[in-house]
């Protein structure tokens, strides 16, 4: 996998990785996750959930966007119902659906 070179050549997983919970100088309000995801696409934490159908649908999809991540709809459902989940993604605001089906 080739990565931006202001990235450099490094990638990690979770498995690579032990936080360590301790004492810091550093407080929450000044940590910044802010992250490229690609192009002009950033999010706000760098968390991206799978894309299988037992992770990820429009609930996961909306939790993730409303953190600052993203979420991305499994290929398990037919074009119609991956297009009616990605509406329901992008109907939903500030914890409330906009134009709900009655």
């Amino acid at each position: 996998m080739k990565f931006a070179p202001e990235y450099g050549e490094l990638a990690l997983t979770f498995d690579d990785v032990l936080l360590a919970p301790g004492y810091s100088e550093v407080l929450p309000a000044e940590v910044n996750l802010h992250t490229r995801l690609a192009g002009d696409l950033h999010l706000n934490i760098p968390v991206m959930s799978a894309a299988m159908d037992t992770v990820t649908e429009a609930a996961m999809a909306i939790g993730l966007a409303r953190l600052g991540g993203i979420g991305i709809i499994h290929r398990n459902l037919t074009p119609e119902e991956q297009a009616e989940e990605v509406d329901k993604v992008k109907r939903s605001e500030s914890g409330m659906i906009v134009d709900p089906l009655t």
